[in-house]
């Protein structure tokens, strides 16, 4: 079952960098948002009179969810997690980066276990990543591709199967696996700008590797998809149809900020700064989208000039023009 005209959708991580433009797809679609942040606070979204939907924001330890939030609830968005590129990869981020994923992802299971049949949602969608391939080189990966192996990977191994933990109680459950989300906002682009600005960018290694994209929009456009339409179920990889691999993203992200990047960087030296996070921008994953071709998804940016074009461009040219 998808989502109908007023059912309540709970959103968590609605103040993230994918939350926040989901929240405001379902918004104009007139779905009626509750968001569970630590703060309370209602994620920032387009301020649109016109939307015919309704949002209220609610408290949580960010962990286990309070039950009066899962109230005439009719799915649940559950996007919350440590960032993976916010700050060094020390052991206390580590153990947040799987609490923050794993352990809500239960909690929320066994508050499901706890309500009645009728009082349940009818659908968890929960996020992921493309971590859980691995690293495999030039092999196609698709959402029928078993699990790799890293740090990574078993983190999304026990993810999902923390998620999947819903469809004994009757939920249909939605595994969203995310490549490298572009947006200006936050995440790896954000990170890489600042790097390539002082002329520091470059490819990692080689440069071989194949790095998994999707514009911010797409990525939100996929999982707002999942939501309305019940026909999706099971793993869905949220990245573009046309990966690329690390030097050609390099080239295409330096051309667009104007800057230089020929000077190889180390693998090491990105895993010492980032730790096993590394492996999100060192391992080689040549995903597909097949559920989306199968859904019928058209993208908004299927390729990679495009999508860095949409989202760099006029900042480029000023911050050239100021250099």
């Amino acid at each position: 079952m998808g989502a109908s005209a007023g059912e309540i959708v709970l959103v968590t991580g609605a103040t993230g960098l994918i939350g926040r433009t989901v929240c405001a797809r379902l918004l104009a679609r007139g779905c009626t948002l509750r968001t569970l942040s630590r703060s309370g606070t209602a994620p920032l979204v387009d301020d649109d009179p016109d939307a015919p939907g309704k949002l209220v924001a609610m408290r949580w330890d960010g962990l286990c969810p309070p039950p009066e939030a899962l109230d005439d609830v009719g799915q649940v968005v559950h996007l919350s997690g440590e960032p993976l590129f916010g700050g060094f990869h020390t052991l206390e981020r580590r153990q947040r980066i799987y609490a923050s994923r794993i352990d809500s992802t239960r909690a929320f299971v066994d508050a499901f276990a706890h309500r009645s049949e009728r009082d349940r949602p009818h659908a968890f969608i929960c996020a992921s990543a493309v971590g859980i391939y691995g690293s495999r080189g030039e092999e196609r990966l698709d959402e029928a591709s078993p699990p790799g192996l890293g740090f990574t990977a078993r983190l999304c191994r026990e993810w999902e199967c923390a998620a999947e933990g819903a469809r004994a109680h009757g939920l249909r459950v939605v595994r969203l696996r995310t490549g490298l989300v572009l947006s200006t906002q936050g995440g790896a682009l954000r990170v890489l700008r600042r790097i390539f600005r002082l002329g520091l960018g470059g490819p990692i290694g080689r440069g071989r590797q194949w790095m998994p994209w999707i514009h911010i929009d797409d990525a939100a456009d996929l999982i707002v998809r999942s939501v309305v339409e019940a026909r999706w179920n099971g793993p869905v990889n949220l990245v573009a149809p046309n990966a690329v691999r690390n030097r050609d993203f390099t080239r295409a992200l330096a051309k667009q900020l104007r800057r230089p990047a020929v000077l190889p960087v180390p693998p090491r030296l990105v895993y010492a700064v980032l730790g096993d996070v590394a492996e999100e921008l060192v391992d080689s994953r040549l995903v597909i989208p097949a559920a989306a071709r199968r859904g019928g998804f058209v993208y908004r940016f299927a390729r990679l000039d495009a999508a860095l074009a949409d989202l760099l461009a006029g900042r480029s040219r000023s911050e050239h023009a100021g250099a």
